[in-house]
């Protein structure tokens, strides 16, 4: 919330009796939704600059793509506005408004409002702050509460709302014009949004707030990851469907024993270098392939050895250049032997596959490369 410092509401191995109990990251609290790959598709309001996410409405995307190319005429000397930036801080303020009915002009319904800023500890919130709109945004003269996506303060929104859509009202309850005033809030004077302590400090100003810095630049890293295209221009059906799957976890955290059909999970103690996912929710290697076919009906096995055995086998001895986008790509401490098999991962063409490396990592595209003991892979579509 701008405006006032207030209170906020693998893969690797197990070894259990000698059977490999496979595979098993960094976004800060929850994670209950992920980006998702690049589309070409045009998005509502003729944008077309590339990156979509799962988790947030295509009209708010298409707000958060307009501002940026508003703000730069607006405050030109402000550097590196990105979309991935202002949807880290509508995820964190509303979710995206999810939920809500948002109208082809922009207005969001039901409206967005903050809890009352009264002091009374309730959403966390232990200061009292006057009212200074007499409720015109925030429905209420009995003091403030923040209004929005972008949980502007009215006292705030006087000073930075801006008509972004065209019906010469600055409306912090309107998709477009909160965007384009969240941004200019960011920009302030002039700031250089590449560099990173600009970055960081442009959030503080939003919220003053570690927890908070960290939550939103957790969800900006995973966005900019969906601004990455592995080039799957040729790939369709349900191959597609699957690397889609696959990709769209990009950014969650890598969580020893995590992962199942239905996503990302707290996973289990502890790994060969001591590392634990039970407070982690994230995926490791196989976790994310049992996920992301099983988004194409297919089940697999847990483990990475046991997932070798599905499917038609692909001798490590013909070459990466065997393999074609969906197939599973393994990695073996002696290859040739599917029981040392340590690491699994989908490959999207191109000498890339998508995975969840090792623990401190995330999902990500890697080089197939990337891992020694190559042992093959195998094709189930």
């Amino acid at each position: 919330m701008p405006g006032h410092r207030v209170g906020r509401w693998g893969c690797a191995t197990v070894l259990l009796m000698f059977a490999a109990v496979c595979c098993a990251a960094p976004v800060g609290n929850a994670i209950s939704a992920y980006v998702s790959l690049k589309s070409g598709a045009q998005d509502e309001g003729g944008i077309t600059e590339g990156g979509t996410a799962a988790d947030i409405p295509p009209r708010m995307l298409t707000a958060y793509k307009r501002a940026v190319r508003q703000v730069t005429q607006q405050v030109p000397t402000c550097r590196g506005m990105r979309w991935p930036i202002l949807a880290g801080i509508a995820k964190v303020e509303s979710n995206h408004a999810v939920g809500r009915t948002i109208a082809g002009n922009g207005d969001i319904r039901p409206k967005i409002y903050g809890v009352l800023l009264n002091g009374s500890g309730q959403g966390g919130n232990t200061t009292a702050v006057a009212d200074t709109d007499g409720g015109k945004w925030d429905g209420t003269a009995q003091g403030e509460r923040a209004v929005g996506p972008f949980q502007f303060l009215p006292s705030t929104w006087e000073s930075v709302g801006e008509d972004a859509n065209g019906d010469q009202v600055a409306d912090p309850h309107n998709a477009d014009d909160a965007a384009l005033g969240a941004a200019l809030y960011l920009c302030g004077d002039g700031r250089d949004l590449t560099q990173r302590t600009q970055l960081k400090a442009a959030i503080w100003q939003y919220n003053h707030s570690d927890a908070y810095l960290a939550d939103v630049t957790g969800w900006i890293g995973q966005y900019t990851a969906a601004l990455e295209d592995p080039g799957l221009g040729s790939v369709s059906g349900t191959v597609r469907s699957v690397i889609h799957a696959a990709l769209s976890q990009r950014g969650v955290p890598y969580s020893w024993g995590g992962g199942n059909a239905g996503g990302p999970s707290y996973g289990i103690c502890c790994s060969p270098s001591g590392k634990s996912g039970t407070r982690i929710k994230g995926y490791d290697c196989s976790g994310l392939t049992l996920y992301a076919y099983a988004k194409a009906g297919i089940r697999l096995p847990r483990t990475a050895a046991a997932q070798a055995g599905v499917g038609r086998r692909i001798p490590a001895s013909l070459g990466t250049g065997a393999l074609k986008p969906g197939d599973l790509v393994f990695y073996a401490y002696a290859p040739g032997r599917d029981a040392t098999i340590y690491h699994v991962g989908i490959y999207t063409g191109g000498g890339q596959m998508i995975d969840a490396a090792r623990p401190g990592t995330v999902v990500r595209l890697d080089a197939v490369g990337a891992m020694s003991g190559f042992a093959g892979g195998a094709r189930l579509l």
